[in-house]
C-alpha cells in the first residue's frame, strides 16, 4: 500500500506536526516559567530545545506535502504540563520525550515501512534519536536541580555567564557576576554550554 492520501502515516504525520508544534509552545511557556523563577539557564535549555521541536515539525509538515489543501483529522492525547516549577516542569519534559522517542515514533516509523513510505519511516526514527537527547538534557538538569546542584559543584569548575561570557573558576557559581551583574541564575557549566568549544572544559 501506498496511497498517501488514505494512509495512516499520513494521519501519523499530522499528529507528529501537532505534538511537535505543541512542544515548541510548551517549552517556550515553560521558558518563561524558568526565567520568572530567576534560572535563565533553564529557560534557555527549554529554548533551545523548542528551537529544535519547531524543526521537527517543519520536517513533518513538509512531508505532508502530497495532501496539501486537504484537510487531515486527528485524534490524539496530547500533555498538559502547566506548573510553577521548573523542576517539575522539567520532570514531565523527561516522560514526554521518552514516549516520543521510545514507543511513538518507534511505532510511526513501522507503519510508515509497512505502507512503502521509506523516507517518512526514515525521519520518525532520526527524529525519535533526537528526542531521547532531549529526555538525556532535561533528566540531566533535573537531577542538578534535585541535588542542589546547578549551580554548586564538588570539585573547582568553570562557570559560564550566559549572559557576557564571564568565565568563573569555582566550587560555586557566583550569586552575582562580577562583569554585568546578572544573578546567579544566568550560570552554567561551561562544560554544559552550548558553543563554546572543548578548550572550556579543560581543567
Amino acid at each position: 500500500m501506498n496511497d498517501f492520501l488514505k494512509s495512516e502515516s499520513r494521519i501519523n504525520l499530522m499528529r507528529a506536526f501537532a505534538g511537535e508544534s505543541q512542544a515548541r509552545n510548551r517549552y517556550t511557556f515553560a521558558q518563561h516559567t524558568a526565567e520568572q523563577n530567576n534560572l535563565y539557564v533553564l529557560g534557555q535549555i527549554f529554548y533551545f530545545t523548542a528551537s529544535q521541536e519547531e524543526a521537527h515539525a517543519e520536517v513533518f509538515y513538509n512531508l505532508m506535502k502530497p495532501s496539501s489543501g486537504k484537510n487531515a483529522e486527528i485524534t490524539a492525547g496530547y500533555p498538559v504540563d502547566v506548573y510553577d516549577e521548573a523542576l517539575k516542569l522539567l520532570e514531565t519534559s523527561v516522560q514526554n520525550e521518552n514516549d516520543e522517542a521510545e514507543t511513538i515514533y518507534p511505532e510511526f516509523a513501522e507503519i510508515a515501512r509497512k505502507e512503502g513510505f521509506p523516507e517518512i519511516a526514515s525521519k520518525f526514527t532520526l527524529i525519535a534519536e533526537i528526542e531521547k537527547i532531549h529526555r538525556q538534557r532535561f533528566e540531566y538538569f533535573a537531577e542538578l536541580l534535585r541535588q542542589n546542584r546547578l549551580f554548586k559543584s564538588d570539585k573547582t569548575e568553570r562557570w559560564l555567564c550566559l549572559n557576557c561570557g564571564h568565565i568563573h573558576e569555582s566550587t560555586e557559581a557566583p550569586s552575582v557576576c562580577p562583569v554585568c551583574g546578572k544573578n546567579q541564575g544566568y550560570f552554567i557549566r561551561a562544560c554544559d554550554a552550548p558553543f563554546t568549544g572543548g578548550a572550556l572544559c579543560q581543567q
